[in-house]
């Protein structure tokens, strides 16, 4: 039988993209970009780098379901590839033949399929695509088997029952099994290669791919999913997810503040390897009263943000970076916003801290919390979920089945556990809220492009994502109620002078939409410890609260300015001084204090030999609310200190993508490639060679072997010359072509050749 493509002129894939369009060569290139970088100096170039295995696999990956079907059909068949059989082996009738048709086309496009109709497959995606597509074996010709048995359908007259049982469970692949010697299943296909069903070799069954497609009744596949599954879900309303996504931005805005005003006076410590200690990160969580799970995704997206960085201490810590201070004097919105964008673009997954790789335990803010291809799939999971429609809330299972038609050969075996962590993350982002996507959530979908956002487009994004979330977000509230049981209830988010007092004067209690904090000696002390007096307390909580200081909060700040200061560590001489003689005289006969090694030297005195800084730890810790009193008498402050990291350098992927005018360019470029090979061609001299890479060099010299044409070479001896001949391949195997040039023959290795052209 003649070749259908040989006899329209297109002899191979160069041939067909020497027919394409510029415009159809610029698409090829902006869906395959991969073939673009660097730019191929001609259309055989082109040709052979888009049949490499690497790109190759790369664009058979990127198919989503019924592409897939298509190609495996294609290369199922052993038929000219016209809409018909193809059609008909996926079982398509009425308006899906038309999908076929346009899929056809657009595996076409990407240079997957060639050539006019009958089209061509690409000898690449046969090997991708494994030895048995779709479950099909050899043919019997393959096998050398005689012409296949008449069949009755269903089960053949005269077949054993075991027979048939093997047949039928090898009808739909694999289409190979291995028995065993001496089992009834072994009887049987003995009966089935004695009767040409299938052939046996020694204890292997195969199963002829004309038989298989006869019991399949023609179809390839079992069934065929042409169209991509819809996600849909209860109906809720828009209004009201966009609040309580805000209720769960708020609050995620809260906790980061807690948790980086805790390491801004107490940082933990950086692992020798990297990352967050293990009790540090549940230090934290008991802090926060979060799971250990969500503290570890909140430093992720400080991290990704640029709020959190080691510092540049001999032994380095986690601290807020300066970056941090202008963060909290943003507006909500903003906050919010740089969160978010930061987590989008992220490529590390935090669903990894806690778990285990290559045998070692993944810390936060580590390495190994890197994963490159989940910035891809998080961008797709929310955008599965915005394609419901607004108001509709989508389950994890729906979401994994549009995933699995989306992207069936890139689905990561995690794939349901990866679902449920990004839809758990951004439901703490306040983008995902009662199973729906917020109306942010639904800008930041579409105004994503699959490429990646450059600095300026991610900066008009952030400022969108503010305004769509401020009008949702609580109001900051400058006042708080006091209440006469010590606590202050704060009725929504806190100005940041606000915060910064309470945080000082009080203790967290509960959380939500009202936070509940509470006021203790402890607390107060804080607060007269960093230099406030009784009066400047009492005032800055008079102008806190909206009503009266209460009257046991106003006790309770005098009572514990009363007592503070009354025991005095001087640390000129290590010098324990109180008020009063029974005071000491307690403080000698508690035990808790015995490593102060008190010496009474006076009524009101006493030495240790303790530093004064761990005598004053000592003191406070045993519940005497010491203070640190300078050589002249004067109280030193002992403020905490506030830690600040270096700046973090933005850690946005960079992705180096085609636009249309690089592809035009290189268009243009290959163009006039082809036209300096032709002008050389028709002066009778030989082809220009390109400067090729050697895999793309090792294809054209594959696809010149198969088809049994000569090609020019360029090739580099012993001593670096490089020499053009005429090269007759015939094999090709391990690194090396064997062949013949000049009636000699000859085998090169792969790495001396320095470029391929066709004749």
């Amino acid at each position: 039988m003649s070749d259908p493509a040989a006899s329209s002129g297109i002899r191979s894939l160069a041939d067909d993209l020497r027919r394409r369009t510029d415009d159809q060569l610029q698409g090829l290139l902006l869906e395959r970009p991969d073939l673009a970088r660097p730019a191929p100096s001609d259309l055989t170039a082109l040709a052979a780098r888009s049949t490499t295995r690497a790109s190759t696999q790369r664009a058979v990956d990127g198919l989503d379901r019924a592409a897939l079907d298509v190609l495996t059909v294609c290369v199922a068949l052993d038929v000219p590839l016209t809409l018909g059989p193809v059609a008909d082996g996926m079982g398509a009738e009425g308006s899906d033949r038309r999908i076929v048709a346009d899929l056809m086309e657009r595996l076409w496009r990407l240079g997957l399929l060639w050539g006019d109709e009958p089209r061509q497959v690409s000898r690449t995606v046969a090997e991708i695509l494994g030895p048995y597509p779709a479950g099909l074996g050899p043919s019997r010709a393959q096998l050398r088997l005689p012409a296949l048995p008449p069949s009755a359908g269903g089960e053949e007259e005269g077949m054993p029952g075991a027979a048939a049982v093997v047949l039928d469970s090898l009808t739909w692949g694999p289409p190979i099994a291995v028995t065993e010697v001496g089992t009834r299943a072994h009887e049987a296909a003995q009966w089935l290669a004695e009767h040409g069903w299938c052939a046996l070799d020694g204890d292997r069954l195969i199963l002829p791919r004309e038989v298989a497609l006869e019991r399949r009744g023609g179809r390839v596949l079992r069934a065929a999913s042409l169209v991509p599954p819809r996600p849909t879900g209860t109906e809720r309303s828009p209004d009201v997810i966009d609040r309580t996504g805000a209720g769960s931005a708020s609050e995620c805005l809260a906790l980061l503040e807690e948790l980086l005003s805790a390491w801004s006076a107490r940082p933990p410590r950086v692992l020798k390897a990297g990352g967050l200690a293990v009790r540090d990160l549940q230090a934290i969580a008991r802090a926060l009263e979060v799971e250990p799970s969500r503290a570890a995704f909140l430093v992720e997206v400080a991290h990704a943000a640029g709020l959190v960085g080691e510092d540049d201490q001999d032994e380095p810590q986690w601290a807020p970076t300066a970056d941090y201070d202008e963060w909290l004097d943003l507006p909500g919105g903003s906050r919010w916003s740089q969160l978010v964008t930061a987590w989008w673009e992220s490529t590390r997954d935090a669903a990894l801290i806690g778990t285990h790789r290559d045998g070692k335990p993944v810390a936060a803010l580590s390495s190994g919390v890197h994963r490159p291809w989940v910035r891809g799939l998080r961008q797709e999971i929310l955008a599965i979920v915005a394609t419901a429609g607004p108001g509709q809330a989508v389950g994890q299972d729906a979401v994994l089945e549009v995933l699995a038609w989306q992207r069936p050969r890139r689905l990561p075996g995690d794939a349901a556990d990866v679902v449920r962590a990004v839809l758990d993350e951004a439901g703490t982002l306040g983008l995902v809220a009662l199973g729906a996507v917020t109306s942010a959530a639904r800008i930041l979908v579409g105004r994503t492009e699959a490429r990646g956002l450059d600095p300026v487009r991610a900066e008009d994004l952030g400022a969108e994502l503010a305004r769509a979330v401020e009008t949702h977000l609580p109001a900051p509230v400058e006042h708080v109620l006091l209440q006469a049981d010590l606590t202050a209830v704060v009725p929504g988010p806190m100005t940041g002078s606000l915060a910064h007092f309470l945080r000082l004067a009080a203790d967290v209690e509960s959380r939500g939409g009202a936070s509940v904090h509470r006021f203790s000696e402890a607390s107060i002390r804080r607060v007269l410890d960093a230099g406030w007096s009784v009066e400047e307390t009492l005032s800055a909580l008079a102008d806190a609260s909206a009503t009266q200081v209460p009257q046991p909060l106003d006790y309770l700040v005098r009572d514990a300015a009363r007592r503070h200061g009354r025991v005095r560590v001087t640390g000129a001489r290590g010098v324990l001084v109180v008020d009063d003689p029974g005071t000491l005289a307690a403080m000698l006969a508690d035990r808790s204090l015995g490593a102060l090694q008190l010496r009474r030297v006076a009524p009101t005195v006493a030495l240790s030999a303790v530093a004064p800084d761990l005598m004053l730890d000592l003191l406070r810790a045993s519940g005497h609310p010491a203070v640190l009193e300078t050589a002249s008498g004067a109280i030193a402050l002992r403020q905490a200190k506030v830690r600040r990291a270096r700046p973090v350098v933005a850690g946005r992927p960079v992705v180096h993508s085609v636009d249309v005018d690089a592809a035009s360019g290189i268009v243009a470029q290959m163009r006039s490639g082809e036209m300096a090979t032709e002008r050389t061609r028709a002066a009778g001299g030989p082809a220009l060679l390109p400067t090729g890479d050697p895999t793309a060099s090792l294809v054209a010299l594959r696809d010149a072997s198969v088809d049994g044409r000569p090609v020019w070479v360029g090739y580099s001896d012993a001593g670096g010359a490089v020499r053009r001949f005429l090269f007759h391949p015939e094999s090709v195997e391990h690194g090396a072509v064997h062949g013949t040039a000049d009636g000699v023959r000859r085998t090169l290795s792969i790495h001396r050749v320095t470029g391929v052209a066709a004749e």
